[in-house]
Order: structure tokens, then C-alpha cells, then sequence
């Protein structure tokens, strides 16, 4: 039994630091500037602010305009940020229980409120005021990183070339915790001081307690909570922070409780030993994979081309394959003991590992890899693709999407790549020009080089048979990126007269155009315009289901026929 408990603990440990895509790619949605009127169905309608553009067509200019247009709430997107934090903050917890540091204090904490307390009850309102302290602290944490970057930092977090080139130094420091090489720990004096009060009686004593344990276990749960924050950072959602500790409490101080009710469940918890040492370096080698991710933002941001998809690639599916040779009991790190045998459940763990390892080596010569496309870097940056030549279509272009009127050269094309072949512009006023001068709707995509969501979209929405057609030969594609550092010309550079802000570079101005024409700072955002750039239908969020966002795209080409 004990045995089952132990690698069911470990496998939860590793499923805890496994991102997901509403982690990671999605930006919170700016209200500013945006009234609201209730309507029968399930739209707002939106005071649009327009553009008025320059007669060179280089710099946009806002004037307020009370034109009308409905808009969707993107499907609640914020509410489904909100909870994917908070579930990977109570994932982080679980995996926080199974490190040395806290594990074996849960007897231990346990039996001194049973023992020290004169009834059972008291016993029970004991562990009930340890646990909301640590819920406190943990969530007052959280707090505190908001504050003190405020609400709009963390919306630009995901898209700051130095914060995601920190966080990657970051999470690879503490991936070498976690493997051994050295331990995270707090002053000494913070623990002594923080112990010292623990003793005092009634509620503060008991706060201080869990104020103690926190301090005691950081060089455990410090990489996943600084893990934690990062992402529910990134995210750009303004609680993320607190609402991942919150989570995180949750799951650490509950089972305090719990066992403090149920005293004789502690009997059927396995027996602290070398298996939790071997939890450490495995979240060692996740917390290893999910720096790399950082890393290729900025790698994107700034067009560097060093952390291309197949670099990407080799690197993960050798820290994946080092992970389960670890398993198996081949390769041991300093701090592990000798392993005997290899149980079952540890050999199935391993199973997986080298199956997801296998998995992704294909990926080398091009495969879409669709279950971690979100995470990878775009495919148009493999040097060596089989995959995309390959699609219906996708090297015999018809003249209905490039056609003998469009341009041999685009403005930044040296710089961006379109997925899957399409032809595309990368500038707002050039793409729309080309639209009106071939009498074809626009289809806007809103999307950034740090957005999994995006990557998702690209890697297993677009190449579907009902999709890609529609965007290849129906619409004028604009791929408009708003976390690209690349410096505008010095003749191009203005001040937005919305937000008040020097626009200086590539992903400055194409954020304008959105958070300005359209009221959302949220990727990927489809919008679909006619040839005048009036809007169609509503704009559409990240759709996973291929017939769906094909309706939506067809419902646009209505639109604008309608138009005619």
C-alpha cells in the first residue's frame, strides 16, 4: 500500500508542472475605453475608436468616433485563466507535500497539536487556524507581486524580452536545485526569529508555526512557488499571482488538516525515504524543459534564429530521455541512494517518459507534433520541414491568394514567416491597401511570438481541409505581432494618442492598432474587415474545434458579399 501511495505521489508531482496552454498563452482583455449596453444576446455592444491614418499611411492617429459594434466576450477567457492558475497552483501544492522538507513534518505537525491539545476539538480548530495561516501567508505573497508590479506590468511581462530571458535563468537555477547541486535556503536568522514566536499560545502561535514551516521547507517549494509565479505572471492576468498561492495553500494545507481530523490516516502515508529525493530531480528535469520555453520567446522577440524548432526539439527530447534513464535507475545524481530494483509503477512512469521522448523525434524532420505544437517554436523556423510542402495545396498556390497583383516584396517580410506557406502582410495599412485593391476580405490575426494559444491555432486549427482553404484563398491574411522588438524607423515612431506611449517598435505599434481600433490587448485575436476596414463579425478568440472556426471564417466571407 505504501508502495502505491509513493509513485502515485510521484506521478502527481510530475503531471503538477506540466504547463497548459490556458497557462501560458492567454492575455488578459483591456477594458479601457470601452462602454458596455446590455443586449438580448449573448454580444456587448462597443463604443469603436477608430484610426485616422497619415496620408503616408506610416503612423496611426486616433479619433474618437461614435460608430457602434458588437464584439463577443471571447468565450470568458479571463474566468478560464483564472482557474487553469489556480488548478496549477493546487498541482504545485501537491507536488510541495512530496518534498523532503514538508513530507515528513506532516506527522510531526500533526502529533504535536493531538498531543498538546486536551480534546480532539481542540486538536481540530488548531490545524484548521495552521492551515489558514498558510493560506495567508502564501496568498498575501501573491499579493505582494502584483503590487509591486502593478497590473499593467504583468500584462507586459510575457512579451519583455529581459523579464522572459530572467525567468529562463531563473527556472534553470532552480532546476539545478532540484537535481543537487546546491540548496535554496533563507537567512537563518528569518527561521530563528520566525521559530522563537511559534511558541507563544493562542492564534499568533499558531500563525508563526506556519510562518516557521514556510521558511524551513523554501529550498524545497521555493522553485515551484517562484515557478508558479512566473507563470501565473506571464499570463497577464492581475490576480494570476494571488490566485496561483492561493491555490498552491490550498493543496499544501489540507492535508494538515485532514490528518489532524483523521489522526489514523497518517498509517496508510509511505514512510519518508530515498523516493523523495528522486520527486526533486524529477521536477528537476521538467523545471529544465519548461526554462527552454523562456528562453525562445526572447530568441523570437528578437529575431535572433539561435533557439530555432529543431534546437528546441533536440534539447527536450534529451532531457526527456535523461529523465527516464533516471527512472530506470541508470543514471543517479549525487544526492540518491542506490536503487535495488526498479518497482512497477516506477517502470511504467518511465514507459511514459521514453514514449513521449520517442514521440517527439519525428519533429525533427518537420512533424506537426500538434499535442506540444503550443510550446514549441513556430514551425517556419525548421530548417529541414517535410510537413508543410506536403499539405493540400500548400505548394501550388492558386492565383486567387497571391495572384499576379501581389507584391515580390512585403514590408518585414525579412522578418516574419507565415505558417503553413500562406502568403501574408505584416503591416496594417499594406495589407489593407492590397485587400482594396483586389476587392477580398482582410483577415486579421492578432498574435505574438510568447503566445502558446497562438501556436496551437497555427499548428492544428489552420492546416485542417476546411480551414486552410478558406484563410489561402478567401482572405487577405495579416499576421500582425505585438511582442516584436524590432525599432521602427525614426520617421515612423509616434505617441499614442490613446494610450499615451512613445510607439517605437514593431510590437508597440501593431498593440496600438489593436488596444485602439478593436478594445482588446488579447492573443490570438481574429478580426475580419472589409475592404474599407469595417468590421464583418464580431472578432473571434482561439477556437479548438476546426468546423467551428470554419464557420466563423465563412461567416465573414457572408458578410462582406453582403456588402456588394
Amino acid at each position: 500500500m505504501q508502495a502505491f501511495w509513493k509513485y502515485i505521489f510521484l506521478t502527481l508531482s510530475v503531471l503538477s508542472t506540466l504547463p497548459t496552454s490556458q497557462t501560458y498563452g492567454q492575455d488578459s482583455v483591456s477594458t479601457a475605453n470601452v462602454t458596455f449596453s446590455a443586449q438580448k444576446s449573448e454580444t456587448l455592444v462597443v463604443k469603436k475608436i477608430t484610426n485616422d491614418t497619415a496620408p503616408d499611411g506610416k503612423a496611426l492617429r486616433n479619433a474618437s468616433k461614435d460608430e457602434n459594434l458588437t464584439t463577443t466576450t471571447g468565450g470568458n477567457k479571463n474566468g478560464q485563466t483564472i482557474w487553469a492558475i489556480f488548478l496549477a497552483g493546487v498541482f504545485g501544492g501537491l507536488a510541495a507535500l512530496l518534498m523532503p522538507c514538508i513530507f515528513p513534518m506532516i506527522p510531526l505537525t500533526v502529533s504535536y497539536f493531538t498531543k498538546k491539545a486536551h480534546s480532539r476539538a481542540r486538536a481540530i480548530k488548531s490545524a484548521l487556524l495552521y492551515g489558514l495561516s498558510i493560506i495567508i501567508i502564501y496568498v498575501i505573497l501573491g499579493l505582494l507581486i502584483t503590487i509591486g508590479f502593478g497590473a499593467d506590468a504583468l500584462n507586459r511581462l510575457s512579451t519583455n524580452g529581459i523579464f522572459n530571458f530572467f525567468f529562463f535563468i531563473l527556472l534553470v537555477v532552480f532546476a539545478a536545485s532540484f537535481l543537487g547541486a546546491f540548496e535554496i535556503t533563507l537567512p537563518s536568522s528569518w527561521v530563528n526569529k520566525t521559530e522563537k514566536q511559534s511558541v507563544s499560545r493562542g492564534l499568533a502561535g499558531v500563525f508563526f508555526m506556519a510562518a516557521t514551516l514556510s521558511l524551513v521547507s523554501f529550498s524545497c517549494t521555493g522553485p515551484i512557488i517562484g515557478t508558479l509565479l512566473v507563470q501565473a505572471a506571464t499570463t497577464g492576468a492581475v490576480l494570476g499571482p494571488a490566485i496561483g498561492m492561493l491555490g498552491f495553500s490550498v493543496a499544501l494545507a489540507v492535508p494538515f488538516v485532514l490528518f489532524a481530523m483523521f489522526p489514523n490516516l497518517m498509517h496508510s502515508l509511505p514512510k519518508s525515504g530515498a523516493w523523495l529525493n528522486s520527486v526533486k530531480v524529477v521536477l528537476g528535469f521538467l523545471e529544465l524543459a519548461l526554462s527552454l520555453k523562456f528562453l525562445s520567446n526572447v530568441d523570437l522577440a528578437y529575431h535572433w534564429h539561435w533557439f530555432d524548432r529543431e534546437i528546441f526539439l533536440v534539447l527536450w527530447i534529451v532531457i526527456s530521455a535523461l529523465m527516464g534513464f533516471y527512472l530506470l535507475g541508470k543514471l543517479t545524481l549525487s544526492n540518491d541512494s542506490t536503487l535495488p530494483f526498479v518497482s512497477v509503477p516506477r517502470l511504467f512512469l518511465a514507459i511514459v517518459v521514453l514514449a513521449f521522448t520517442m514521440y517527439m523525434i519525428p519533429g525533427l524532420w518537420g512533424a506537426p507534433l500538434k499535442s506540444i505544437a503550443a510550446f514549441l517554436p513556430p514551425q517556419d523556423t525548421q530548417d529541414f520541414d517535410l510537413y508543410t510542402p506536403g499539405l493540400t495545396g500548400a505548394n501550388n498556390r492558386t492565383a486567387t491568394n497571391r495572384g499576379e497583383n501581389f507584391p515580390q516584396t512585403i514590408k518585414y517580410a525579412d522578418l516574419f514567416h507565415a505558417p503553413l506557406g500562406l502568403h501574408a502582410f505584416f503591416d496594417y495599412q499594406e495589407g489593407l491597401a492590397f485587400a482594396k485593391k483586389v476587392n477580398k476580405p482582410v483577415m486579421i490575426d492578432f498574435t505574438g511570438h510568447a503566445c502558446v494559444n497562438c501556436r496551437k491555432m497555427e499548428a492544428t486549427i489552420w492546416p485542417d481541409k476546411l480551414v486552410l482553404p478558406l484563410i489561402r484563398d478567401n482572405y487577405v491574411l495579416i499576421q500582425l505581432y505585438v511582442d516584436d522588438k524590432t525599432v521602427l524607423a525614426s520617421n515612423e515612431q509616434y505617441t499614442s494618442t490613446f494610450s499615451k506611449r512613445q510607439i517605437s517598435n514593431i510590437g508597440a505599434l501593431n498593440s496600438d492598432i489593436q488596444a485602439s481600433r478593436f478594445n482588446s490587448n488579447s492573443q490570438p485575436d481574429y478580426v475580419l474587415l472589409g475592404v474599407e476596414g469595417q468590421l464583418l463579425v464580431p472578432p473571434e478568440g482561439a477556437v479548438y474545434d476546426a468546423a467551428v472556426y470554419a464557420q466563423y471564417l465563412e461567416s465573414g466571407l457572408t458578410a462582406f458579399h453582403k456588402m456588394k
